[in-house]
């Protein structure tokens, strides 16, 4: 879909839209790294959303991350922010997108630690100059900071009846990315009760019938064919 921006720009939004009732999600840990539609070529995945962010240096995942009831080795998201930011967890087939205080210390099923939760009660979370994650307080220990300016981003949402997927194109002429008010709006346009922010820019990648559908671009346009390398994702399997 083309979303139209209040400035006259726009962006390219694709969106894969999978029913709850037949569908879960999975974390996954690709290892070693790969680009994320190769991981699903060689493991037959249909559908895959590029997960959590990463120390691009090490590729190294950051926050929490924990599959199948085992935590995974992280570097951990600095405090205080570690213990409040939002999580997907994904426990007996059900999915849930909580503030990891509000999970135990040892949750059951996949956790993937990410955020800023974008949407909740199908209202945006995202209001200018308020930082409740911390991610422009704590912006030291990313690329940049995500809560300023229009990138490439990625969302996972929810709504009683569908898990939706997205990944948004940028960094080119006709694709000027989104800002994360933008993404929250887009994602309760969808019909999300709940959305939460993936990682983004040159990482974002959206996989729908084996193929990557969005066009990840590193920060001066330039296109990385097949997406960049990652170490986490979310895969959507029959539940």
């Amino acid at each position: 879909m083309r979303v139209a921006l209040d400035d006259g720009l726009g962006t390219t939004l694709h969106a894969l839209r999978l029913p709850r009732p037949r569908y879960t999600a999975r974390v996954v840990a690709l290892e070693p790294s790969e680009r994320l539609v190769e991981w699903c070529v060689r493991r037959d995945t249909e559908y895959a959303l590029i997960g959590g962010f990463y120390l691009r240096a090490e590729g190294a995942p950051l926050g929490d991350l924990q599959i199948d009831g085992r935590p995974s080795a992280t570097r951990p998201f600095d405090a205080p922010w570690d213990r409040i930011r939002a999580c997907v967890h994904s426990q007996d087939g059900e999915v849930s997108l909580r503030s990891r205080a509000e999970l135990p210390d040892a949750p059951g099923g996949d956790l993937l630690q990410a955020g800023p939760m974008l949407v909740g009660a199908g209202l945006s979370l995202i209001e200018p100059g308020i930082d409740p994650e911390g991610f422009s307080a704590g912006s030291h220990q990313f690329d940049s900071d995500i809560t300023v300016g229009r990138y490439p981003r990625a969302a996972l949402g929810l709504s009683p009846t569908e898990l939706i997927a997205v990944a948004c194109d940028g960094r080119a002429e006709h694709e000027s990315g989104l800002s994360l008010s933008e993404l929250a709006r887009a994602m309760i346009a969808l019909g999300a009760q709940e959305a939460i922010n993936l990682d983004g820019g040159g990482s974002a990648s959206l996989v729908a019938r084996g193929r990557l559908v969005n066009t990840p671009r590193e920060e001066h346009g330039i296109r990385i064919l097949g997406g960049r390398v990652v170490p986490t994702a979310l895969r959507f399997t029959l539940r």
